[in-house]
């Protein structure tokens, strides 16, 4: 007899469950964005292409050069990057009241800035990678490493703006229970006033 496939265990079933909330939550923080911060985005996502694409050289200019061809996922990679370091930046303009910037998610989101920087280059040309591994341990060691750069620093950006959104939603819950326990409260103060004014 065969056995029954063995079932997820409650526990991940939850976590999974609240993951998925987790994205929903965060979709719909974006969709509540004013205009300000999608410009924003816009503008740091445009920033991040053209501050890393010229130094490694994604971006032909006379300035800079590279002795390896870029990859075939490389533009794909730095595309996804600069409009996840786009969106994360952009969480720190008009943020709700109690949302305050994380020092450890923004920590988080300029990790995975620089790593892309690293994932995109020439494995040779970068003065860092060639002072500890020279040009041999560069291409040995560094290059086959860069494509794992490339999903990391995708992972530590998605994962930053995750954080940001979804604590701006916990952020807001509190000002809407209260604004909303504020309305009966009011409704009774104004009630009695005229009572008061009936009586008088």
């Amino acid at each position: 007899m065969q056995s029954a496939p063995a079932k997820p265990s409650p526990g991940i079933a939850a976590r999974l469950n609240g993951v998925a909330r987790g994205f929903g939550v965060a979709g719909g923080e974006l969709r509540r964005w004013p205009a300000r911060r999608w410009w924003v985005a816009l503008g740091t996502a445009a920033f991040t292409i053209v501050f890393i694409a010229i130094p490694t050289d994604l971006i032909d200019t006379p300035f800079f050069a590279r002795e390896v061809p870029p990859t075939v996922w490389s533009w794909p990679v730095l595309l996804v990057s600069a409009v996840l370091a786009g969106l994360v930046t952009a969480t720190y303009i008009a943020h709700p009241d109690g949302a305050a910037p994380s020092r450890a998610v923004g920590r988080l989101g300029m990790t995975g800035w620089v790593v892309t920087f690293f994932a995109v280059g020439c494995p040779v040309c970068n003065k860092l990678v060639l002072l500890a591994l020279g040009t041999t341990g560069a291409m040995q060691f560094f290059e086959p490493v860069q494509p794992y750069l490339a999903a990391a620093s995708i992972i530590l950006l998605g994962w930053a703006l995750y954080a940001r959104l979804t604590r701006e939603n916990s952020c807001r819950l509190p000002a809407r229970r209260a604004a909303d326990a504020a309305i009966p409260a009011d409704a009774a103060v104004t009630g009695r006033t005229e009572a008061t004014d009936r009586v008088r």
